[in-house]
């Protein structure tokens, strides 16, 4: 599973991963019954503390996405894929806000925000064209 966090981000390192996670089951490239890697193995991949890994699974069995057997790991969930969609957009909605609110804050028009949120779009479609 490959994930990437950005650690000089303003986003938390936790919320990163839990949006690339959900993404992934969103997506489909993690499907229902899939075994993702242990808490130790992410967090050593990701050079991050076993702990943060540990809050995002629960964070993520909470919203019904993963589920965790004893003794086998912690799988995607059946239906995390439509049940990720709503909570995700909702999400989405509200941090899209957020940054709204900022931009507003800062002085720019709505006009100004679309078109900084347009490159953001346009720099991340030439990132992801790069990787394939």
């Amino acid at each position: 599973m490959l994930l990437r966090i950005e650690k000089g981000s303003a986003v938390p390192i936790s919320r990163q991963i839990i949006g690339q996670i959900a993404m992934l089951c969103v997506s489909g490239k993690l499907k229902a019954g899939e075994r993702l890697p242990s808490v130790r193995e992410l967090a050593r991949d990701l050079a991050v503390n076993q702990n943060t890994v540990l809050r995002v699974y629960e964070r993520l069995v909470a919203d019904g996405l993963l589920e965790m057997r004893h003794g086998q790991g912690t799988f995607v969930a059946d239906g995390a894929k439509s049940s990720s969609l709503a909570s995700h957009r909702k999400q989405l909605l509200e941090e899209l806000r957020q940054l709204a609110q900022q931009g507003l804050s800062l002085g720019l028009s709505a006009d100004q925000i679309h078109e900084l949120l347009a490159k953001a779009l346009e720099q991340l479609n030439k990132q992801l064209q790069t990787q394939t």
